[in-house]
């Protein structure tokens, strides 16, 4: 047997390295395919469509579909409902982004500091508001405020005051159902890291004089980053695309179209008009927001020296 050098032993563990590096990508291989039969061809679909012009009359085989290029999108670009749909779209996800990362990483600080019985009891009332139907959580939220029925109302004694009617009492109602049914998730999941946080750190901020809002701010966040950066971007996703609240809530975008958000218009625009290319179009500006903001957020992180 012939012996091993150490030159043989070096291409060993180079050759070793480089395999390594591919191991991961081997075992997401089939999460990616995966992935990637059910969002390519839909994806493919959708700019392939805002590309066409593609009517009921296309539709229903009657004319056949024509290439328009980007058409579409600047028949899109120039209404002004479309730019005023936007801005409304931007600041309502953001303040239910806000909103839910506020109420969640709050209750998950309340969680660690309440005994067993009404942590257990806080935890199976979120997981309940969670898993609610958002067609159902929309409806009981509907008739909580309504004007005539609602108990809301005559708690606060704003008699027949109609929550729904003007744009931003109804936005606001929106608002609160969206934080209501999504903050369980933000909870659960800052709570888990909150707790694989030594408590060796904590004690000694703590001995150190830090308040509670101090301990958060200098020593639990940059902790929590990471998962801050997951339930961030997930609720970012969550809440630019909303539909179900808004159109349940709003009976289909408010009266004159004044609480529509972009995945209302665009249904509205592809299904009730049977403008599907520019239902389409809008569908791809929305993916293209949310890729945009995605790695925007995460580029700032990286020059911040985060670990993501």
């Amino acid at each position: 047997m012939r012996p091993v050098t150490r030159t043989a032993l070096a291409q060993a563990r180079v050759t070793g390295r480089r395999g390594g590096r591919w191991t991961p990508w081997l075992y997401l291989a089939p999460a990616l395919v995966v992935l990637a039969a059910l969002l390519a061809y839909p994806i493919y679909q959708l700019g392939l469509i805002s590309l066409l012009e593609y009517t009921q009359a296309q539709v229903s085989g009657g004319e056949p579909a024509t290439f328009q290029g980007l058409g579409n999108y600047a028949e899109l670009f120039g209404d002004r409902q479309f730019w005023s749909v936007l801005l409304a779209t931007l600041v309502f996800a953001t303040a239910c982004v806000s909103g839910t990362l506020t109420v969640g990483c709050a209750l998950a600080v309340l969680l660690t500091r309440v005994r067993a019985v009404p942590r257990l009891m806080l935890m199976l009332a979120a997981l309940g508001a969670w898993a609610t139907p958002a067609i159902t959580g929309s409806t009981v939220w509907v008739f909580l405020f309504d004007p005539d029925f609602g108990p809301v109302n005559k708690l606060l004694g704003l008699g027949d005051f109609a929550w729904t009617y003007g744009r931003y009492s109804a936005f606001f109602l929106v608002f609160l159902e969206i934080v209501w049914c999504s903050f369980p998730f933000v909870m659960v999941t800052m709570y888990a890291g909150i707790r694989a946080i030594p408590s060796e750190v904590l004690e000694a901020a703590a001995l150190d004089g830090a308040s509670s809002l101090r301990i958060w701010r200098s020593v639990m966040a940059p902790m929590l980053r990471p998962i801050l950066v997951v339930v961030t971007i997930q609720s970012i996703i969550w809440d630019f695309k909303v539909f179900t609240q808004i159109y349940v809530m709003t009976d289909g975008g408010g009266i004159a179209g004044q609480n529509l958000v972009l995945n209302v218009y665009a249904y509205q625009k592809a299904f009730a008009s049977s403008q599907y290319s520019l239902g389409s179009a809008i569908g791809v500006v929305m993916l293209l927001i949310l890729l945009g903001v995605t790695l925007v957020y995460l580029r700032l992180l990286r020059r911040r020296g985060e670990e993501i």
